[in-house]
C-alpha cells in the first residue's frame, strides 16, 4: 500500500488516480483544508484518513510499503502569511513523518520539494544560468527555505534502513480535480476565460521552470518503482522546460486560438517582487529515463475541456486560490469559536427548542 500524505491536494488528486490505474492500493492522509472534492469520485477505491501530519499517529503507517509526502503549505503567499505554521508543516513535520517511517521499517520516502530553491531573482545576470542538483543554493524566502531545510534533514537520515528521494518540481500547470488558479499558466488561462486578456508583470522577463501536473505525478511513480540504489538519497529536478513568462503568455494565447478563444496580452512593467531561475531536468532523464512530455499548449487545451466538464468556471471562488482560501478558513474559525455551530442553537442552559409536530387536523 502507498500512503500519499496530502493526497487530496492539487498534485495529490492526480497522483492518487495514476497510482490506482497502475493497480496500487492507496491510502490518503490529508487534513482536507480544501475539502475532499479532488478525490471524491475515487473515494470507494482508497482509504482516507483525515488528520494533521504534525500529530500523525504511527498507526496510520500500518500496512504501508512506501510514503509520498505532498503535505504542507505550498506556495510563497501562504508561507509568508504564517511562517511559523509553514516551518512546522514543511520542515518539522517532514522530519517527524520520516522518523515514524524509519521506526516502522518503511524504506522508500518520496518528498515534494520545489525548484523555487534555485531562485536568483531579477537583476542577477551573472547568476542567470541553468542550475542543476549540484548547484549551490541559499534560499531566503520562507517557503523555499522550509523545503530546503526539510531536504537536508531527510538526507541526513538516509542509510541502510531508509531511502529518501527528493523531487524538486518546477512550477506546476494543468488540470486537477482539486483545481488551482494561482499558478502562472493556470492564472493566464483563468484570466483569458474570465476577462478576455492576460497580464504579464515586469514585462514577462523572468524565467521559470515548469512541468505539467500529470508529468509530476508520473515522476513520483517512476521514483517509487526505481531500483533503490539509483534513487536513495538523491535529488531530482522535475522540469518540462524553462520559459520566460512572456513566452508562456504567447503559448497560452496560441493554444486558445485552436479552441476558438480570443485573448489579448497586456504587459505591466512595474516590479512585483518576481522570481526568476532556470533549472536542468537532465539528471532525472539520465538516471531513470524519465522525461516530462505534456506541453503547455496541450495542458491549456485540456484545462479548457475539463473546466467545462467539472464546472470549475466560478473563477472568483476562493477555494481555487491557496492563500485566499486559508484566510477565509481562518476567519471562519475565529467566528465559529464565538458563535459555535453554524446551525445548532447556541442557547442558555435550560432552553428547550420547540419540536414541530403535525396537528391532529392536518392533512395526512
Amino acid at each position: 500500500m502507498i500512503l500519499v500524505v496530502g493526497g487530496a491536494g492539487y498534485i495529490g488528486s492526480v497522483l492518487v488516480r495514476e497510482l490506482l490505474e497502475r493497480g496500487y492500493a492507496v491510502k490518503v492522509f490529508d487534513r482536507l483544508y480544501y475539502g475532499d472534492q479532488g478525490i471524491r469520485d475515487v473515494a470507494e477505491r482508497i482509504k482516507l484518513q483525515p488528520g494533521d501530519v504534525r500529530t500523525m499517529d504511527s498507526s496510520v503507517l500500518d500496512g504501508v510499503d512506501a510514503v509520498i509526502n505532498l503535505s504542507g503549505l505550498s506556495n510563497d503567499p501562504t508561507a509568508e502569511y504564517n511562517p511559523k505554521a509553514n516551518y512546522e508543516m514543511n520542515t518539522q513535520a517532514t522530519e517527524f513523518l520520516a522518523g515514524l517511517c524509519k521506526k516502522k521499517g518503511i524504506r522508500r520516502f518520496l518528498f515534494a520539494s520545489s525548484c523555487s530553491i534555485y531562485d536568483v531573482g531579477i537583476g542577477n545576470d551573472e547568476k542567470d544560468i541553468v542550475l542543476d542538483e549540484e548547484s549551490p543554493v541559499n534560499p531566503k524566502a520562507a517557503y523555499s527555505n522550509s523545503k530546503y531545510q526539510a531536504e537536508r534533514r531527510l538526507l541526513s537520515m538516509s542509510g541502510s534502513d531508509f531511502s529518501p528521494v527528493i523531487l524538486r518540481k518546477g512550477t506546476i500547470y494543468g488540470f486537477s480535480p482539486r483545481m488551482r488558479y494561482d499558478l502562472v499558466v493556470n492564472t493566464f488561462l483563468k484570466d483569458a476565460l474570465s476577462k478576455g486578456h492576460l497580464t504579464i508583470h515586469y514585462g514577462g522577463e523572468m524565467w521559470r521552470p515548469l512541468v505539467d501536473v500529470r508529468d509530476a505525478a508520473r515522476a513520483y511513480i517512476t521514483c517509487l518503482e526505481a531500483d533503490e540504489h539509483k534513487v536513495k538519497g538523491e535529488i531530482f529536478n522535475v522540469v518540462y522546460g524553462n520559459f520566460r513568462i512572456s513566452e508562456l503568455a504567447l503559448r497560452v494565447v496560441d493554444a486558445l486560438k485552436e479552441v476558438d478563444v480570443k485573448v489579448e496580452i497586456r504587459p505591466d512593467y512595474r516590479y512585483h517582487g518576481v522570481r526568476s531561475y532556470r533549472v536542468s531536468g537532465k539528471k532525472l532523464e539520465r538516471t531513470l529515463d524519465f522525461t516530462p512530455a505534456v506541453s503547455v499548449e496541450e495542458a491549456v487545451k485540456d484545462m479548457v475541456e475539463n473546466i467545462a466538464r467539472y464546472r470549475y468556471s466560478d473563477f472568483d471562488n476562493p477555494r481555487y486560490y491557496n492563500i485566499a482560501w486559508l484566510k477565509l478558513l481562518e476567519e471562519a474559525d475565529r467566528i465559529i469559536k464565538v458563535t459555535g455551530s453554524v446551525f445548532d442553537a447556541a442557547s442558555p442552559a435550560g432552553f428547550q427548542p420547540i419540536v414541530m409536530r403535525k396537528s391532529q387536523g392536518a392533512d395526512r
